[in-house]
């Protein structure tokens, strides 16, 4: 028995399944935007998303995502733990703008080639020694760089 399929229902077919594919979350999550440093800032967004601060707070506090109480003390008062390897965050929105902060976030060693802290949305092709789930990719994601980015603006 042969189906007769005409050239638009195979059109549909095929650009269903690459707009599956191409716009689910886990491909979008793997997709590195470029940015450029203007006066030790980037000061569009990255892949021009709009961040959420009580997203990025969230991110800050995980372990398994930004994890920035690793290094740094936040004023996150339910959280016992705070690191003193790097500067306190508390004011960084009075010390840097929003750019200043969006480029230490996404790659400090742009500024101090000799910092502990990781790229969070590095440029994957500059990675090395990273773990294998990060291997080619950002350890964040663009959205999820600009929702802490947007946290850490609130911190004035």
């Amino acid at each position: 028995m042969q189906i007769a399929v005409s050239k638009h229902a195979v059109f549909a077919i095929v650009f269903s399944l690459l707009s599956i594919s191409t716009f689910s979350p886990s491909f979008a999550e793997q997709i590195f935007y470029p940015w450029k440093i203007e006066n030790y800032a980037i000061k569009k967004p990255l892949g021009g998303f709009t961040g959420d601060a009580q997203r990025g707070r969230k991110i800050a506090i995980n372990q398994d995502k930004g994890n920035c109480l690793a290094c740094h003390s936040l004023p996150i008062p339910e959280e016992s733990f705070h690191g003193t390897v790097g500067p306190p965050l508390q004011g960084i929105a009075s010390r840097l703008n929003k750019g200043q902060i969006r480029l230490r976030v996404a790659d400090e060693q742009k500024i101090n080639p000799f910092t502990i802290m990781p790229g969070f949305y590095k440029n994957p092709k500059e990675n090395n020694r990273v773990a294998d789930d990060f291997w080619g990719k950002p350890v964040l994601t663009a959205q999820e760089t600009e929702d802490v980015i947007t946290y850490l603006m609130t911190l004035k």
